[in-house]
């Protein structure tokens, strides 16, 4: 297949209204709160606009790199390392709310758990693209292939961090599955991963509670069921059209982390259904163009690693998106390119960058 000049411009075009719709909305959740506790109405806004910047040029760079060159035994293990050591780094640095998430460095926060994602994909493309045909075995294909995974999983856990957690677990269930694992391995894995998360759902307080509350939020209206009432009330006052821009109601210190974890609210109740349909629908775009990229690669370590980076996008939105709805109990999971967090979008924009070199293959 002729090798194409340049990269997906809809896939490029997709991103790029993500991000800046995301700083317009940053802004649009946080000016309030920032003003009030920071003393700047653009202090989130700000910093955000700074990390997705430092991710554009990632993009930017990454777009140019081969993705070949990430085809390597050094590469990745040098990765897993890395990831490996950062992610346990955490936990030698203060909490914040009993949670061990952040390393701090010279006043900035980075969040490990981010670069796990695409370093799980990473891993499992390079790992499967020469284990198709030996996905029978059990023991040195699919043990070989979950292992790094499950470490991953283990630590953000310990942070602790189901959300993410739940993410990585998907990514790597739905990446075995396109290499042709066979259903049974799946079962097997849930059996075997059902009691851990029976005991983190029900026998860690907190959990316990968001469940509760899941079922009936009113039953207790100003603790565990605040936020998923909180976040009902700004989608349900939106309407069709929602209320205008900046003219929110529930970020006034009514909805909690409007800006972040539940920034899908604030669009709901500012920009109505209507805005929030452009948004699921620039993710299903963006989720196309990246199953595309997938699909029509010759190379079956470009398409592991298309489809990886894509399905993880895809998880992580579909979550954001449930919380904010009700539709699953609530987990602090951000918005992919739109949620305010450094770590996040510049993660998300590099990752990016590797899957428009991708699309450079594609007629």
């Amino acid at each position: 297949m002729a090798k194409r000049v340049g990269v997906d411009k809809w896939l490029f075009g997709t991103v790029l209204l993500l991000v800046l719709f995301g700083l317009v909305m940053v802004f649009s959740a946080s000016a309030v709160m920032a003003k009030e506790t920071l003393g700047s109405p653009y202090a989130y806004v700000i910093r955000q606009a700074l990390w997705a910047l430092l991710g554009m040029v990632a993009l930017f760079a990454l777009m140019q790199v081969d993705y070949r060159r990430y085809n390597s035994y050094p590469v990745v293990v040098g990765a897993v390392a890395v990831t490996t050591l950062l992610l346990a780094s955490v936990f030698l640095m203060g909490g914040t709310n009993g949670a061990h998430r952040w390393i701090r460095v010279a006043g900035t926060t980075l969040e490990p758990s981010e670069l796990a994602k695409p370093v799980i994909v990473l891993f499992l493309a390079y790992f499967l693209q020469t284990r198709i045909h030996a996905m029978d075995d059990w023991k040195g294909t699919i043990l070989r292939a979950v292992l790094p995974p499950l470490v991953f999983i283990a630590l953000i856990l310990k942070e602790p961090d189901l959300g993410t957690a739940l993410v990585c677990a998907g990514v790597t269930a739905l990446m075995l599955y396109l290499a042709g694992a066979q259903l049974k391995y799946f079962a097997i894995g849930a059996a075997l991963a059902s009691p851990v998360l029976y005991y983190m759902l029900f026998h860690v307080a907190f959990r316990r509670q968001r469940m509760l509350a899941f079922v009936n939020p009113e039953l207790d209206p100003k603790g565990a069921g605040f936020h998923i009432l909180q976040s009902l009330i700004a989608v349900g006052t939106g309407g069709i059209w929602g209320r205008g821009l900046m003219e929110g109601v529930q970020k006034l210190f009514y909805l909690p982390e409007p800006h972040t974890d539940f920034i899908f609210a604030n669009i709901c109740e500012e920009l109505g259904l209507v805005g929030a349909l452009a948004i699921v629908g620039l993710f299903v775009f963006l989720g196309y163009r990246g199953l595309r990229a997938a699909v029509f690669s010759t190379d079956p370590f470009a398409r592991f690693l298309a489809f990886g980076i894509t399905t993880a996008i895809l998880i992580q939105a579909f979550f954001n998106i449930s919380v904010v709805l009700a539709l699953v109990p609530t987990k602090g999971i951000t918005l992919p390119l739109i949620s305010s967090g450094g770590t996040s979008v510049f993660i998300t924009l590099a990752s990016l960058g590797i899957l428009l070199n991708i699309t450079r293959e594609i007629d």
